[in-house]
């Protein structure tokens, strides 16, 4: 098991799903988690709220650079980040509006922008090493399959677009960072094997959907000490789709 030894992560969207297995997984190895969460609905039965090493931050505007930039220099110093907070919309490319389109550049790509340089500048200013002695830092942001593979995107092209951004900026940041030991990857799953999405697609194939427990192992180890050499990935986690 990686081993954080009390390092501070953060974890944007942190109270959903695939952000519930993540935080249950990072705990598990030692980490003290802070936590933003949009949806005020997830913490009603959110497993980690009344956990110590679990701080939750609401209301937070991952698109807003200012409000970004005062979240992340109120904090520990800081060992990671792990940018889960996002959105989904599909809709014919004639019926999707300029509007729409902006919307998923936001909640995708530009947050996860926006908390990657503020990470960086956070685990810039952290004098002291990391866990176990480790310099740097690190940082996994979520593109997706579609923005891996653009044909899949028929149907949502705002969407893949977007993923895509994500998938091209953490290859160029892992590489602006390379020489601080910063390592900065990303994962790209296909489709999560969640409540709302076995709700949104009842009769699809669920055996083929990815756990969320599965990602977050993935997630946890790439965002730990332990990961000494990738950086620059974009890992499909597709499972048997």
């Amino acid at each position: 098991m990686v081993a954080y030894q009390g390092a501070n992560v953060v974890v944007t969207g942190g109270t959903g799903a695939l952000g519930t297995a993540v935080v249950g997984a990072l705990r598990a190895a030692g980490a003290v988690c802070h936590v933003t969460n949009m949806v005020a609905a997830e913490l009603k039965h959110y497993p980690h709220r009344n956990d110590p090493g679990v701080h939750i931050t609401t209301g937070l505007d991952l698109a807003d650079e200012a409000a970004v930039r005062r979240f992340y220099a109120s904090l520990p110093p800081l060992w990671g980040s792990i940018h889960l907070a996002g959105g989904f919309a599909m809709s014919p490319v004639a019926e999707t509006s300029a509007v729409q389109f902006a919307d998923q550049f936001q909640m995708n790509a530009l947050s996860s922008f926006l908390c990657s340089a503020a990470a960086i500048r956070a685990i810039r200013s952290r004098n002291a090493l990391g866990p176990g002695g480790a310099k740097g830092g690190r940082i996994v942001n979520v593109a997706a399959r579609p923005g891996l593979e653009p044909r899949l995107g028929s149907g949502m092209v705002a969407y893949a677009t977007a993923k895509a951004a994500v998938a091209a900026m953490t290859e160029a940041l892992a590489q602006e960072t390379s020489g601080e030991e910063i390592w900065i990857n990303a994962v790209a799953p296909s489709v999560l094997d969640t409540p709302a999405n076995r709700k949104a697609m009842p009769d699809a194939d669920h055996s083929s959907w990815v756990a969320p427990s599965a990602v977050a192992e993935l997630i946890t180890f790439l965002a730990s000490p332990d990961n000494k050499v990738t950086r620059g990935a974009v890992i499909p986690v597709y499972g048997g789709a």
